[in-house]
């Protein structure tokens, strides 16, 4: 990391009041903390949006197994991803849903592409991705 600088910003003081009963209930130590991982968030939200550099992130299905085909389905694009998708977990929510978690790593766009294909498939229930940065720009 470069050296650190200091910068003063001026606000509304009812904004500043919202923003530290937020970052207190968090748990921040301190506002620069917290503007801190605001900057990093925004920073890496405008790389997925670019389409640059590399994310990781989960996509979280919720399913019914007794879709005729789903299990299979599923195995087939997982495998044809299987260069972004580092691991899975499979957990039996009840006698007929399941919930997998894929980690992933790669191109924002990859990422969004097997989410999509993933969670359209019909018998999924729900589907979400998640994506955060690998750290490497954010250093």
């Amino acid at each position: 990391m470069s050296s650190l600088v200091r910068f003063g910003i001026s606000l509304d003081g009812e904004l500043l009041d919202r923003f530290d009963r937020i970052i207190k209930a968090k748990g921040y130590a301190t506002r620069s903390e917290a503007i801190r991982d605001l900057m990093r968030e925004k920073l890496v939200e405008e790389r997925w949006e670019q389409g640059t550099g590399e994310v990781a992130g989960t996509i979280t299905i919720v399913y019914s197994h007794h879709t005729n085909g789903l299990g299979d389905l599923l195995t087939d694009l997982q495998h044809a991803y299987h260069h972004l998708i580092v691991s899975t977990m499979h957990v039996h929510l009840d006698h007929d849903h399941c919930l997998e978690v894929l980690v992933v790593k790669g191109r924002p766009d990859e990422a969004r592409a097997v989410a999509d294909r993933l969670t359209s498939v019909k018998g999924v229930l729900h589907g979400r991705l998640t994506l955060t940065s690998t750290g490497t720009e954010l250093l």
